[in-house]
């Protein structure tokens, strides 16, 4: 992961309404859950849920598909571990060793 990616990532998790919004998909499990339960359970808006949807998808950390006429929102937890690895990848690395 590069920082450019890792950065965009943490700055759409850095807005409260989307880390919530994240935080719910993340409960949900892999098989992601109805945009309008998120809806409803987080009293978001319809055209602002989708746009802070929107804006986790661009930085890869969400997916969506359709079954039917319903709309599941998808956390990408490949994702959200890669942007952990890269958090940590060099913890203590400077650290002089005695």
């Amino acid at each position: 992961m590069d920082l450019e990616f890792a950065a965009k990532a943490m700055k759409e998790l850095g807005h409260p309404t989307r880390l919530a919004i994240f935080k719910r998909l993340v409960k949900a499990g892999y098989q992601g859950i109805p945009v309008g339960e998120v809806q409803e359970e987080l009293s978001i808006p319809g055209s602002t849920l989708s746009h802070h949807i929107s804006s986790l998808i661009s930085a890869g950390l969400v997916k969506q598909h359709r079954e039917g006429r319903v709309l599941f929102c998808v956390p990408q937890y490949e994702v959200l571990q890669e942007v952990i690895d890269f958090l940590q990848a060099e913890c203590c690395s400077a650290q002089k060793c005695d």
